[in-house]
């Protein structure tokens, strides 16, 4: 493997950990696509750094598991500001 990939792959990695971010936060962070931060973290930082390897996984694991619950609630902010934009005066006279 390239070392500059060695190289990025650890700096995903450890911004991945400092800030428990996800695959996109990271992505957009570092300006990289999500398939390469994917690649990095998942197969080109097991060979790179394993213990490194294991606590990101463990990140992500965890990420994986709430997913649902963070897209629920984008789904619901967004129901909540489409209502809002359409009925701006429903909350001010005191309809809601």
């Amino acid at each position: 493997m390239w070392e500059y990939m060695e190289r990025r792959a650890v700096r995903f990695a450890e911004y991945i950990l400092e800030k428990g971010a996800t695959v996109r936060a990271c992505a957009e962070h570092f300006g990289a696509s999500k398939s390469t931060v994917h690649k990095d973290v998942s197969e080109r930082l097991r060979e790179a750094d394993p213990p490194l390897y294991a606590k990101v996984r463990a990140v992500l694991e965890k990420n994986l598991r709430e997913r649902h619950i963070r897209g629920g609630e984008s789904t619901r902010r967004k129901y909540l500001q489409a209502k809002q934009r359409r009925d701006p005066c429903r909350k001010r006279d005191g309809l809601v």
